[in-house]
Order: C-alpha cells, then sequence, then structure tokens
C-alpha cells in the first residue's frame, strides 16, 4: 500500500495571502497525523511564496513523521537541506513566474547538476527522491546517478488533466495511465522506489495509488481544499481511506 504525504504548502499560503501567523502549517501537519497521514511534504521555494525557512525549521523539530522537503536544484537550497537534515528530499524544477509545477525535473538535460546535488544530499545522509515526468529516458538518466537516488516521484499532472477532460479513465485518461504504468514498471525495474504526484484528487487518486509497488504519494491543493469545508482532519482521512482501499 502506497504511503500517504500530505503537502501542507498551501495552508502557508492562505497565511502569507494576509503576511499573518495563521493558519500555522504546523498546526496542519500535526492535524494531519492525527488523521493518518504518514509523512508531510513541503516546498521551499526560492522566492518564499507560501512555506518559509521558519516553518521548516519548526516542522522539524516538531512532525512526528518523516519531512520530505521539495526543492530547487541551487547551492542555496542545498545548503538549507544539508544543514535541516529531513527525511527526504524531493528535487523538482522551478520557474519564478509558474503558478504551480509545470513538469519534471530534466534529469538527461541536467545531469551534472542534478549528480551534484544528490551526492550532497546523500553525503549528508538524506534520502533523495526526483520529480520527473513519467519519460523512459528521464528513469534510465535518474538510475544512472547511482546509489544516492532512492526514487522517482512520477509527475502526474498529465494523468490529472486527461481524467478530468475525459470524465474519467477513457481515452486520454486511459492513455495517460497507462503512461504512467509503464514508466512505474521501468522504475521498478531500475531499482527505484516509486512515487507519484501532483494534480491528484478524490476522484483520480485510486488508479495511481494501485500502481504495482507504488510506494509514496504526495498530495496538498486537493486536501487543502476539502479541508476549508470539512475540516482539516477530515480531508485526510477520506484521502487515506481511498488510498487503503485501492488495493481491493
Amino acid at each position: 500500500m502506497a504511503s500517504l504525504g500530505v503537502n501542507i504548502d498551501h495552508v502557508a499560503t492562505v497565511r502569507q495571502a494576509r503576511r499573518t501567523t495563521e493558519p500555522d502549517p504546523a498546526t496542519a501537519a500535526a492535524l494531519a497525523v492525527l488523521a493518518g497521514a504518514d509523512g508531510i511534504t513541503i516546498h521551499l521555494r526560492e522566492d518564499r511564496r507560501h512555506i518559509q525557512d521558519r516553518d521548516l525549521e519548526v516542522l522539524m523539530q516538531t512532525a512526528a513523521v518523516p519531512v520530505n522537503l521539495e526543492c530547487a536544484c541551487t547551492d542555496e537550497m542545498i545548503g538549507i537541506a544539508c544543514a535541516t537534515k529531513p527525511h527526504q528530499v524531493t528535487l523538482v524544477p522551478e520557474r519564478r513566474e509558474e503558478v504551480t509545477t509545470e513538469g519534471g525535473l530534466d534529469i538527461v538535460g541536467g545531469r551534472d547538476r542534478v549528480g551534484t546535488c544528490v551526492e550532497r544530499l546523500a553525503a549528508a545522509g538524506i534520502l533523495v527522491s526526483l520529480f520527473i515526468d513519467a519519460d523512459p529516458a528521464q528513469i534510465e538518466a535518474s538510475a544512472s546517478l547511482g546509489e544516492g537516488v532512492d526514487g522517482v516521484e512520477l509527475h502526474t499532472g498529465p494523468y490529472a488533466h486527461a481524467f478530468a477532460d475525459a470524465g474519467g479513465l477513457r481515452g486520454p485518461g486511459k492513455q495517460q495511465l497507462e503512461r504512467l504504468v509503464s514508466a512505474g514498471a521501468a522504475a521498478r525495474a531500475a531499482g527505484l522506489r516509486l512515487h507519484a504526484g501532483h494534480g491528484l484528487n478524490y476522484q483520480n487518486v485510486q488508479p495511481v495509488a494501485a500502481l504495482p509497488e507504488m510506494s509514496e504519494l504526495n498530495i496538498g491543493h486537493s486536501i487543502v481544499s476539502r479541508a476549508v469545508l470539512v475540516g482539516f482532519e477530515a480531508a485526510v482521512r477520506e484521502m487515506k481511506r481511498l488510498i487503503v482501499e485501492a488495493k481491493s
């Protein structure tokens, strides 16, 4: 069964809209854990649009589950990661003008830069995951970086969009799921742990959660959106139930 990493970035987005102290991402993390979350994910962006450095520091002191830090391949971010030592770092692409992450990390075109970051993180005793598109070439390049790479997180955005447009697993939605299935098999064959995330919600999560040997799902926006209406614990419990039931 896949574990659930709850991304709390958008709790911080609400807070930063007023530059105040609430809602507190650390409180949301505690409620997520009470509801069954297996991990907490945050993305410390270079422009600090939502999560702040202090949020990472507080989480590292208080989180009762592993913390997964998403960050860009920059000297500043890798330095912060090595100093704070989260359980896992997921390296992601980042552009200042994007609303949210628009695609996977280009390992093929940036192998040296990514490799240097992986070496630094591995030397600090941090597990490393690479956020990539479901592309055989990117999986092969990820595996070629060696033992410092623990796993890959497949970018499920194209699947989520196709699922919504098709109204479920038909046509493009089914094609995108098949692409994830093939990429997942290639990743596992290369000895990489299989993670997935981006755009997953209460309607589309189960086919991805049911992929063979799926290890980790990182989900944020849909949970925070549901929590606005039903509360954080209830939102996390519902997502966790869907993931547990996916295997049956």
